[in-house]
C-alpha cells in the first residue's frame, strides 16, 4: 500500500530542484576551524556516566499503512550535544552565555504539540484557506508551523473524513516552489520523510552523497531501523542494494554499516576501551604508512557516541593531533565526509547541523532542499540547540540568515518554524 497523497516507487511529489545538484556540504579545511563548546560539558566532573538519551515521544500511526514506516517519531536527537575537544588550536572557544543547564543537557525543538488542538477545526481552516479564488497562505502557515508532526497527520486524516478530499493534493494544487516543498515535507511522517529523502538522493542519474551522509550517519538505531523498513514498504526496494548500486569502496561499506542500526547505545563510557580504540586508530592511520580503513569503519560505526567522544579525547593525547584532522589527512571524498560527520555528531550534534545550515545559505544561491530538510527534521528534536550553536559559530542568528536568503511565504514559514 502507498502513503496517502504520495505515490510509491512509480512517482514522487514534484518538488522543484529536489534533491539539489552539485551542492555538497563543504567542511572547512583542517586547522581553520574550531568546533564550539556547549555549556555544561561532559563527562561529569569526577567521572561518572552520561545521561540516557531522552525517550521517544511516541508517534501514533494515525491510520497509515506500512507499520514499519510510521511507528514512532524520531527520538530526541539520540545523545545530548557535546563540547568540542581536541580541535585545531587545542582549546574550544568559551561558551556563550547559556540557557539553563537542563536545556543544554537535553534537547529541545522549536515546534511543540499545540495544547488546545482540534484536528477538525484545523482541517476547516485549511479548507477555507484554499477554497475559492486565491489562497490564504498566512492561514496555512499559522496552522502548520504551530502543530507537531503527529498533529499534522491527524489534520490530514480529518480533512479526508470531512471533505472526501486529499489534503496533500489540495495543497499541491494551491502552492508552488519552495513553500510547496516545505509544507509537503512538514506533512510527511518523520520516518517517511527520511526514507523519501534517501530514495530521491539515489534515484535517477547521479547520487546526492551529502544527503546519505546527513541522514544515515546522524540518526539513532531506532530511527535507522524504521527508515530501512519504511524504504522497503513504501518504495518496494532494499536500501542496501540501492546503496551498493550508487556508491562504492570504503564509502559504500560505511553506509552499509550505518544501515544496520546496531551502534552500541550503552551510555556508560569505558575509558580503558577509549584508550585502546584511540591507539588502534592511531596505528591504523598516522602511525603507519598507508591507512587501515576498515579499522576506522569498525570503531566509528559501532561505538556509542559518548564512547566515541572519550576516544577522540584519548586520540588527541596519543597523536598530538585531533581525530578530525587525522581523518582529513588519511581519507578523501565522501568517506572522509562520512567519518567526520560521525565524529562531529559524537562531539556536538547541534553544531554539525548548524554548519550544514550555514553552508546551505552561504555564498551565491541557496541549497533550499538542505535548508528545508534540516529545519523540518530537527524542528521537534534539537533546533533550539542548533540555533544557539549557529549564533556562537557564525556571530549571526539563524533567523537573520534565513531572512536574508529567502523571501515571501517561504521565508515567513521558515521563520515561523525556526522562531526569532
Amino acid at each position: 500500500m502507498s502513503y496517502p497523497g504520495y505515490p510509491p516507487s512509480d512517482g514522487y511529489p514534484a518538488f522543484p530542484g529536489y534533491p539539489p545538484t552539485g551542492q555538497e556540504s563543504v567542511y572547512p579545511p583542517a586547522g581553520q576551524y574550531t568546533y564550539p563548546a556547549v555549556p555544561g560539558g561532559y563527562p561529569p566532573a569526577g567521572g561518572g556516566t552520561y545521561p540516557a538519551a531522552p525517550p521517544s515521544t511516541g508517534f501514533p500511526g494515525a491510520g497509515y499503512p506500512a507499520p514499519g514506516c510510521y511507528p514512532g517519531a524520531p527520538q530526541a536527537g539520540g545523545m545530548p550535544p557535546y563540547p568540542g575537544v581536541g580541535f585545531p588550536g587545542g582549546q574550544a572557544p568559551s561558551p556563550m552565555p547559556g540557557p539553563p543547564a537542563a536545556m543544554v543537557q537535553g534537547t529541545q525543538g522549536t515546534i511543540r504539540a499545540a495544547a488546545d488542538f482540534d484536528a477538525g477545526r484545523d482541517a476547516e481552516i485549511l479548507r477555507k484557506a484554499m477554497k475559492g479564488f486565491g489562497t490564504d497562505e498566512q492561514a496555512i502557515i499559522d496552522v502548520v508551523a504551530n502543530r507537531s508532526n503527529d498533529q499534522r497527520q491527524k489534520i490530514k486524516a480529518a480533512f479526508k473524513t470531512m471533505y472526501g478530499k486529499d489534503l496533500i493534493k489540495d495543497l499541491k494544487s494551491e502552492l508552488s516552489g519552495n513553500v510547496e516543498e516545505l509544507i509537503l515535507a512538514l506533512f510527511m511522517p518523520s520516518t517517511y520523510y527520511d526514507a523519501w529523502s534517501l530514495r530521491h538522493a539515489m534515484k535517477g542519474a547521479g547520487t546526492q552523497e551529502s544527503v546519505l551522509i546527513e541522514i544515515l550517519c546522524t540518526r539513532t538505531n531506532q530511527e535507522i531501523r524504521e527508515i530501512v523498513n519504511c524504504y522497503k514498504s513504501e518504495f518496494g526496494r532494499d536500501i542496501e542494494q540501492d546503496i551498493r548500486a550508487d556508491t562504492s569502496g570504503h564509502f559504500e561499506r560505511l553506509l552499509i554499516s550505518m544501515c544496520q542500526g546496531n551502534r552500541d547505545e550503552n551510555q556508560t563510557v569505558d575509558y580503558q576501551k577509549a584508550q585502546e580504540d584511540a591507539q588502534r586508530l592511531y596505528q591504523a592511520g598516522e602511525g603507519r604508512l598507508g591507512t587501515d580503513e576498515s579499522c576506522f569503519n569498525m570503531v566509528l560505526a559501532s561505538r556509542s557516541f559518548p564512547q566515541l567522544k572519550a576516544t577522540v579525547e584519548a586520540y588527541s593525547r596519543i597523536a598530538n593531533r585531533d581525530l578530525l584532522s587525522s581523518i582529513d589527512r588519511e581519507f578523501s571524498g565522501n568517506v572522509e565526509r562520512g567519518l567526520k560527520t560521525i565524529v562531529q555528531c559524537a562531539l556536538n550534534r547541534p553544531a554539525f547541523f548548524a554548519e550544514r545550515l550555514y553552508h546551505s545559505m552561504k555564498g551565491a544561491g541557496t541549497d533550499d532542499s538542505t535548508l528545508i530538510r534540516i529545519v523540518v527534521t530537527r524542528s521537534e528534536i534539537d533546533l533550539v540547540q542548533i540555533k544557539q550553536m549557529f549564533t556562537q559559530m557564525y556571530q549571526k542568528t539563524l533567523a537573520t540568515m534565513i531572512a536574508s536568503d529567502t523571501s515571501g511565504d517561504y521565508r515567513r514559514l521558515l521563520l515561523a518554524i525556526v522562531g526569532q
